[in-house]
């Protein structure tokens, strides 16, 4: 996969395919807790203010509303912060739309430390811990315009709540316009034979690049981008590893709770195999420069290069002992 600069972030081509969207189904309506213009749900607003309701900064009654018009046949997408949707209304998504497998769409916009500057209030580095803990919610994060725009109809096709966890800036765009995805699907972005690379979202673009270091290092990365976090895709995991023999996951988010949490769980029971995991270690991040922040709490390329050394290195020690 070649990197190409993006011009949008990933929360805006959603939007923007969600207002696309709005026009093949009279039934959809939007939700917004008074960030529009930072969702750019405000997009679908304004071509159908009939179909849009701005519920203020109150995003659990926001939820609450969403889930009664879900309640009367309709699919909506309610619209916020990650971290506001994650945890200020958790409650009611629990009881009044996963509980009752409602039909409610979220765009959650700055996942992870994405929103670095805006700082720890405003960093979603928890939320994966606590929507995938739901029942019935799905969980997908794509990693590019093109993944965004595709994702409004995996969300909407996918019966039940679905968690899409977009990022605050543009970066980079891997995918082509006809790219397909799909709830529990997942893209081997480069292939490898020494190591399997698990990421998703930004922390993506960090897995390519460091797989391009280890190449000229000698050693030959397999970089999975796990963009549907809940379900993920079991088999293509299984088939890299049994390929590789080692995995690292590297994501942007707690490690405790995270992807890397749920990829090692299954690796103890089904493919048990040499194993890291990346991400924030117990802590807050600060406000900052993106990639400053990236590499101060160890999510940046070279951490990846490193980790992925050792894991190659404790794979040929057992190989070796064996």
């Amino acid at each position: 996969m070649v990197m190409r600069k993006a011009k949008k972030a990933t929360r805006k081509a959603f939007a923007e395919r969600m207002k696309e969207y709005g026009a093949h189904d009279p039934s959809f309506v939007v939700f917004e807790a008074d960030i529009g213009y930072s969702t750019y749900s405000y997009l679908f607003g304004d071509e159908y203010p009939d179909r849009y309701f701005n519920m203020g900064i109150a995003e659990a009654n926001m939820v609450g509303a969403a889930a009664g018009m879900a309640a009367g046949g309709r699919t909506v997408i309610a619209c916020g912060y990650g971290v506001f949707l994650s945890m200020r209304a958790l409650e009611t998504v629990r009881t009044f739309i996963c509980y009752p497998n409602l039909n409610v769409k979220f765009l959650s916009s700055h996942g992870g430390v994405t929103a670095a500057i805006d700082g720890v209030t405003h960093q979603a580095t928890e939320d994966i811990g606590m929507v995938t803990t739901l029942p019935n919610m799905s969980v997908v994060a794509p990693a590019d315009e093109n993944a965004a725009r595709a994702m409004v109809e995996v969300a909407v096709n996918t019966p039940g709540p679905v968690f899409v966890r977009a990022m605050r800036d543009p970066l980079y765009n891997i995918y082509d316009a006809d790219e397909t995805f799909e709830t529990g699907g997942s893209k081997i972005v480069r292939d490898g034979a020494d190591i399997t690379i698990v990421s998703y979202g930004d922390i993506l673009f960090e897995a390519l690049e460091a797989a391009e270091e280890l190449r000229r290092m000698g050693i030959s990365a397999e970089v999975i981008d796990m963009y549907s976090i809940k379900p993920f895709d079991k088999a293509t995991l299984l088939g890299s590893l049994e390929k590789t023999g080692a995995l690292l996951v590297a994501e942007n988010h707690q490690k405790r709770n995270g992807l890397g949490y749920e990829l090692a769980a299954f690796c103890l029971t089904n493919k048990p195999v040499p194993f890291d995991h990346l991400g924030l270690q117990d802590t807050f991040a600060e406000s900052g420069n993106y990639y400053k922040v990236l590499d101060k709490y160890g999510l940046s390329h070279n951490h990846i290069v490193a980790a992925a050394g050792s894991v190659v290195k404790k794979k040929q020690a057992e190989v070796a002992f064996a």
